[in-house]
């Protein structure tokens, strides 16, 4: 769904109900501005991000990356 600020503005209580089950595209001057989803869909967004980075450390690891503090003592030659 899309609409504009303006109409967001003046039904915001309608479009919270929408986001529960649909984002809810919201143009402003002509342009996508935002997108208005549930807290639900918001958490599950989180989760997938999270587990994103995780399996990138997970892989860097794998290939042998230091970590910080190792780095950090090795450019220092300790």
């Amino acid at each position: 769904m899309q609409i504009t600020a303006t109409e967001l503005k003046n039904r915001l209580g309608r479009y919270l109900d929408v986001a529960e089950t649909n984002p809810v595209f919201v143009k402003k001057s002509g342009r996508n501005k935002s997108v208005l989803i549930s807290n639900a869909m918001y958490e599950k967004f989180l989760a997938y991000e999270d587990a994103y980075w995780a399996s990138k450390a997970k892989i860097a690891e794998e290939e042998g990356y230091l970590g910080d503090k190792a780095s950090e003592e090795l450019l220092r030659g300790a």
